[in-house]
């Protein structure tokens, strides 16, 4: 089913006689295998409202990633959180939304200095379980309103509502950006360097390990005169540590790209997690996991590891605080291990009991966070 407006997909949930499998670009499919018919929000696109002055853009749930990031470049403005691509981890075609980058709450290696894409939703329209039509929040900074749902549709994989309308804000692109490269560090050294870039007073933007290039990178971005500066007093402050290369312009560009993208594990045979903990937690889920190959982002908080096919993590970190997330395996492994983390009672309590209230029958994405 691919509706072409809010009201046929309100009508398409209603009529809905089992479960629905929602479906935006494709390009993020690494949930547990949904049974059902395919409902699709690709045909809900386009641009509904962008003020530039008031850094805010209204879009429907279908429009592509890149026609926002193309639109709001002419006024040298960003989605500050800088949403990952999963294609390239996920082997997957099509062309990522903004819906499902909400949906999922996707955010990228500003997220450690910016936030995460929830912290940008100003206001959403979603359809419930029950073809409902509910709006929340705003089109403007100055009008988000009533109760919070924009908070939880944010991460909810569909399962709460189908979203059909966003509204964001945005912010300025900055005038210039740098990257200092660390090399050779060990996973302990980088995150040692990573921890004390992101605690000076340089404004740190992002901060990633790639042991595949033994690079730890770290970025500065803003006004030119200011980068230099930064970037400088950067490199005295990680002496003790290393000595510092710095590169800018598209070299940096298509770096951090790679970073967001989790490119490393690119054409990775076996399983594909997502692993976020404390920093300082890092090193220890290294040597525990043992990963055939891996990728630290947000100062090591956030790591990207492949693992022999049917390792689960989960097991080896057990004492280790924090997520991980199942992102790519076999129909056969996601038969047995959770793709999200289970949660503790009183929140799954919690998490199913807004599920019965939004969608009542089941029906939307059912046992995909399980």
């Amino acid at each position: 089913m691919e509706p072409k407006t809010e009201a046929e997909l309100a009508e398409a949930l209603k009529s809905a006689n089992g479960p629905l499998r929602i479906s935006g670009g494709g390009t993020r499919d690494y949930g547990r295998p949904v049974q059902g018919e395919v409902i699709s929000t690709s045909k809900l696109s386009g641009i509904t409202l962008y003020e530039p002055g008031a850094l805010t853009i209204v879009a429907q749930a279908g429009t592509p990633v890149s026609e926002i990031e193309a639109e709001l470049a002419k006024n040298n403005q960003r989605l500050a959180f800088e949403p990952m691509d999963h294609r390239a981890i996920l082997g997957q075609e099509g062309s990522p939304t903004i819906g499902g980058v909400i949906a999922a709450n996707v955010s990228g290696p500003r997220r450690i200095s910016v936030g995460a894409a929830r912290d940008f939703l100003l206001g959403v329209r979603f359809v419930d379980g029950e073809g409902k039509i509910i709006k929340n929040g705003g089109r403007v900074m100055k009008n988000v309103t009533g109760y919070d749902l924009v908070k939880l549709m944010a991460g909810s994989f569909g399962t709460l509502g189908i979203l059909t309308e966003v509204s964001l804000k945005v912010m300025p692109a900055d005038e210039t950006a740098a990257t200092l490269i660390l090399n050779g560090l060990d996973v302990e050294q980088a995150v040692a360097a990573m921890s004390s870039a992101l605690g000076s007073p340089y404004d740190v933007t992002g901060a990633a390990h790639i042991p595949a290039s033994g690079h730890t990178v770290v970025r500065i971005e803003g006004f030119e005169k200011s980068v230099a500066y930064r970037t400088e007093k950067l490199t005295q402050h990680l002496s003790a540590i290393g000595t510092a290369e710095i590169i800018s312009g598209d070299a940096h560009d298509l770096l951090w790209q790679d970073v967001r993208d989790a490119k490393a594990l690119s054409g990775a045979e076996g399983d594909i997690w997502r692993v976020s903990v404390k920093p300082s937690d890092g090193p220890a889920v290294i040597q525990a996991v043992n990963p055939t190959s891996y990728l630290m982002d947000w100062g090591g908080g956030l790591i990207w590891m492949e693992t022999p096919s049917g390792t689960d993590v989960r097991a080896l970190i057990p004492d280790i605080a924090g997520h991980s997330t199942l992102i790519k395996a076999s129909p056969a492994i996601r038969s047995e291990i959770a793709t999200f983390q289970p949660e503790p009672k009183p929140l799954a309590l919690i998490s199913n009991e807004l599920r019965s209230k939004f969608d009542p029958r089941g029906i939307l994405n059912p046992g995909l966070m399980s």
